[in-house]
């Protein structure tokens, strides 16, 4: 569900496969595999894993021929649309392109400018969108030289790649600036946003395990989200990537930009707390996991706050020692055994699921 709480940046339309990128369409959420693009049967299984968490487009690295001849394969065993990641070897991109990616990502400034044109026309031939990747590793040596690794080069290799394309007649484009560092990645954007109306994709690069990768995502891509700036957006997190998945919904679900999975709300305990809470939680969000349809639930620890928190949820839990209430839409309905909260609170689920 799209929520219009935010003015969203009015960009062009662009299509990836199936998926439509722009300022109208919901806010994608991208991801991509770390298996061996190579071995086919892994990298399906993945961007199968992925999909199921919520990954609306997937990307995989393409380093070699073999890895542009699985492209094809690939496709036939996944439902999502399909990004082939490439970098100084533009006949990778060519190739991918005629074995049926949706899109691409490249960045123009490690790639010979004289096969740019050979991979536009390829692009063209095939409806194929370009996603121009500018990183803050590997910037042009003339903008170094200039600006330093800064917000200021970013912007301005953003610029320089768009004027190429375009003077090649070639607008079906996303950009990304994307750097580690996040006031520099969050600079970089607005500046762009500013300066152009192509569909921005955000991300934090290499932002790193689970939590810090959270917290820089959350602060780079959330500030950007909040000022309307980006179309599409993949956490990056070092690891199983499926990780990635729930920390990008729960982005856009804090900020009211798609109500997506189940958003759970638990207090952080305190002394006052008599049960499990945190075993509750684990349970309760693997048991949900996967899941697409929204569902705000409450799960809280004892009496002072519980049963308040727990009735502005769709469905709630206020625990207590030995017993529990369980809350539907506001209302207390069902008095609980402690032992009993996971499997009755599942079932209470189920039955809101099921209602009209």
């Amino acid at each position: 569900m799209e929520e219009a709480s935010l003015r969203r940046r009015k960009t062009r339309t662009i299509r990836i496969g199936s998926v439509r990128i722009g300022s109208d369409a919901p806010i994608v959420v991208q991801s991509m595999t770390n298996t061996d693009t190579r071995n086919v049967a892994a990298t399906v299984k993945q961007i199968n894993a992925l999909e199921q968490a919520g990954c609306e487009i997937a990307r995989v690295a393409i380093p070699d021929a073999d890895a542009v001849r699985a492209l094809a394969d690939i496709k036939k065993g996944i439902a999502i649309p399909l990004i082939a990641d490439i970098h100084f070897q533009a006949q990778l991109a060519i190739d991918a392109i005629k074995n049926g990616a949706d899109g691409i990502r490249i960045n123009p400034g490690n790639m010979a400018k004289d096969r740019i044109a050979e991979i536009v026309r390829a692009a063209r031939d095939h409806a194929t969108a370009i996603r121009i990747g500018v990183n803050a590793g590997s910037l042009q040596k003339d903008l170094l030289a200039e600006y330093g690794v800064s917000a200021r080069a970013l912007c301005e290799s953003a610029l320089r790649n768009i004027a190429l394309f375009e003077d090649l007649g070639f607008e079906q484009i996303k950009l990304s600036l994307k750097s580690s560092d996040v006031p520099m990645m969050v600079e970089a954007y607005r500046s762009i946003a500013a300066k152009t109306d192509y569909p921005l994709h955000l991300g934090v690069t290499e932002a790193g395990p689970p939590v810090d990768a959270a917290v820089k995502s959350a602060l780079g891509i959330g500030m950007l989200l909040y000022e309307g700036i980006g179309d599409t957006i993949r956490v990056s997190v070092t690891g199983d990537p499926v990780q990635e998945l729930p920390i990008a919904y729960g982005i856009l679900r804090a900020l009211k930009i798609r109500k997506v999975g189940p958003e759970i709300i638990s207090c952080p305990t305190c002394g006052r707390c008599e049960i499990d809470l945190a075993g509750l939680v684990s349970q309760v969000e693997k048991a949900l996991a996967g899941r697409k349809a929204y569902l705000k639930v409450a799960l809280m620890g004892c009496v002072v706050n519980g049963p308040g928190e727990a009735a502005e949820a769709d469905i709630g839990l206020a625990g207590g020692r030995g017993f529990g209430m369980i809350f539907k839409k506001g209302v207390a309905c069902k008095k609980v055994a402690e032992k009993d909260f996971v499997p009755v609170l599942l079932e209470e689920i189920q039955s809101l699921d099921n209602e009209p």
